[in-house]
């Protein structure tokens, strides 16, 4: 494969990343990597001109002249188009950017945009912890759950260009709590780090650390490894949720493996051992050996997925 560089750009609802990978044989280059804020409440024309002005000072660092912009955006996408056809209230105006359209007609590149959690899925397929794999499932865990199936190089996408939402499917362990989507009983609420911190305090932990700032997960961990009973109890309910939905996605989809990501991802044994219980507990025979692996790829996972996707278009609307 002939080198190529690109422009990568991840869109965050706090943070955007710009910064220039290189594609080619051996592991992709990413270098020079620049981030500012979103201030996503300015609006979407805000959070369009600083992408925008980001990308320009991508090429002006370039030693080379880039092939092209490829982004990992929050909201839905449409890959097509490269249009964000959706977004929450965290990023306010975003929906209905036209984004690949309006950073060419700036910047004189072809773009090719995708949602962050499928765009982090494909740089993990292809160049982190699924490269040697046919199909994976990538879930990545952290303030909230998203996901993505990743077979042969090519994203499903869905009818809506929304599939993969598993922090969006329903969970025994989440009966009756309310989910930001406004639905009840999905994983989310449960398995993502605030959830984690909502259940340490309803057993009686602690609302903050001793240096008087609000609870986080990390510390919950640190508790959990050092014997507190509450942090072990809700590292364990949100393993154990998570877990029970990994095996019944593992049932559906038979992935070659699983990659999980993330800061939840990184718990101890607690959240760990729980979460494989509960796989086990739900996955059929023929899938209970199949693989969960760490993701390699970290921060970068999204920024390298996006240039993926502008070299190969890695996607099909299945």
């Amino acid at each position: 494969m002939e080198k190529t560089t690109v422009v990568g750009v991840d869109i965050g609802g706090t943070k955007i990343a710009c910064g220039l990978v290189t594609l080619g044989d051996g592991a992709p280059a990413v270098d020079l990597v620049e981030k500012v804020p979103t201030d996503a409440k300015r609006g979407g024309e805000h959070v369009l001109a600083t992408v925008i002005e980001q990308v320009r000072a991508a090429i002006d660092r370039s030693s080379v002249p880039p092939s092209g912009v490829g982004i990992s955006s929050a909201g839905v996408v449409n890959p097509r188009t490269g249009d964000i056809t959706f977004a929450n209230d965290l990023m306010p105006g975003w929906g209905g950017t036209a984004l690949a359209a309006e950073v060419t007609r700036a910047t004189g590149l072809a773009c090719r945009v995708l949602n962050d959690v499928h765009a982090h899925a494909l740089g993990e397929a292809r160049w982190g912890g699924g490269r040697d794999a046919e199909s994976c499932l990538v879930v990545a865990v952290g303030t909230g759950i998203g996901g993505a199936f990743v077979e042969r190089g090519h994203i499903m996408l869905g009818a809506h260009d929304e599939a993969g939402h598993i922090g969006h499917v329903c969970c025994p362990a989440a009966a009756g709590v309310p989910c930001s989507c406004g639905a009840t009983g999905h994983l989310e609420p449960v398995a993502a780090g605030p959830g984690i911190i909502e259940e340490y305090v309803r057993r009686g932990g602690d609302e903050r650390k001793p240096d008087g700032s609000p609870m986080d997960g990390a510390e919950i961990d640190r508790r959990a490894a050092a014997g507190d009973e509450a942090a072990i109890a809700a590292e364990r309910r949100a393993g154990l949720a998570l877990g029970e939905v990994l095996g019944s996605m593992v049932n559906m989809l038979d992935p070659t493996c699983v990659i999980l990501s993330g800061s939840v991802a990184q718990c101890g044994p607690a959240w760990s051992d729980a979460m494989r219980e509960g796989f086990l507990g739900q996955a059929m025979p023929p899938v209970q050996s199949t693989p969960i692996v760490e993701g390699e790829l970290g921060g970068m996972a999204p920024i390298i997925g996006a240039a993926e996707n502008f070299v190969t278009s890695g996607y099909a609307g299945i």
